[in-house]
């Protein structure tokens, strides 16, 4: 009688607790509600996870656990990647690169707390659109046994906004996935990218319907991709050309034009400061008076009574 073969575990990080099943323990950190990224935060005892794919990009990043005194002395281990096998030290801030589709399984010798950062491939697509054919965009898996400090950054960054949040979080959020997505582009794609340039830079009709459309809509979450799709450019490029034409970034930009309809408000309404924050974008009053107080010097209370 022949023996089916067990149909290969998939971990699908666009559902909730997705590596759940396959895990000890569920996650500590999860994000929510983050497009074509999802950022989880693991504290796992000493564990070996069966082989499993992942239908999105991942990022493995070791982290130091979070109680000093019971650190291991050694967090080593094997994985299995693609076919190959390779024991790994993992020092804080290795990282692993995990394309999605790819046969992989690994184990610890020790309690462990690490992140995965999961992107989906449409991300690599869109953002490499101007350099590489989408169709030929493959990642190049990489073992846990190096540093790239670019990449720690970006997620330790990601992690700060998931667990503390904030203005323009959606904004901030666009473009540390941006330059994680240009990043691995240049460096771990089996494709090397061709250089592209706007030589025209951004034109006067283009700047005018994006910074007619912040206007028009600065009590919503504007996105950097929704922004650069009104300009008909790549979010990469928009950003950069944005800022040599306006001198500051596009956050920037945003932030100012909130603050100057803020204060026309204030002076020409009867609304009360809570309405006008949410009425210009801001999550709630003291997020408003926090940034007006940064960039006017005084309060909207003070502002107000002047």
């Amino acid at each position: 009688m022949r023996v089916q073969a067990q149909p290969a575990k998939v971990i699908d990080y666009r559902k909730a607790n997705a590596a759940n099943p396959l895990l000890p323990k569920p996650s500590v950190l999860s994000s929510s509600g983050w497009k074509d990224i999802h950022l989880e935060i693991f504290q796992q005892p000493e564990f070996e996870i069966v082989e499993h794919q992942h239908t999105m990009h991942a990022i493995a990043c070791g982290l130091p656990y979070p109680i000093p005194e019971r650190s291991p002395t050694d967090s080593s281990g094997e994985r299995w990647l693609d076919g190959k096998l390779i024991r790994e030290k993992r020092n804080d801030g290795d990282i692993a690169i995990i394309p999605a589709d790819v046969p992989h399984r690994c184990n610890w010798n020790a309690s462990v707390q690490f992140m995965v950062l999961a992107i989906e491939p449409a991300l690599l697509q869109h953002v490499g659109q101007d350099w590489v054919n989408c169709d030929r965009i493959e990642l190049i898996p990489q073992f846990m046994t190096q540093q790239d400090a670019l990449i720690q950054g970006i997620l330790l960054a990601l992690r700060q906004e998931l667990e503390l949040g904030g203005i323009g979080g959606y904004l901030l959020t666009d473009s540390l996935k941006t330059a994680l997505a240009i990043h691995l582009l240049r460096n771990y794609c089996t494709t090397s990218p061709k250089l592209s340039s706007y030589s025209e830079g951004l034109s006067q009709v283009k700047l005018a319907l994006v910074t007619d459309y912040i206007h028009d809509h600065l009590q919503q979450d504007l996105s950097l991709k929704e922004i650069a799709a009104i300009a008909q450019i790549s979010q990469y490029h928009f950003s950069r050309l944005f800022k040599k034409k306006m001198g500051i970034t596009l956050h920037q930009y945003i932030l100012q034009r909130r603050i100057e309809k803020a204060k026309e408000l204030l002076q020409h309404s009867h609304l009360s400061i809570s309405d006008i924050a949410l009425r210009v974008g801001f999550c709630d009053q003291s997020h408003l008076t926090r940034s007006f107080k940064q960039i006017v010097g005084i309060t909207p209370k003070q502002f107000m009574k002047a």
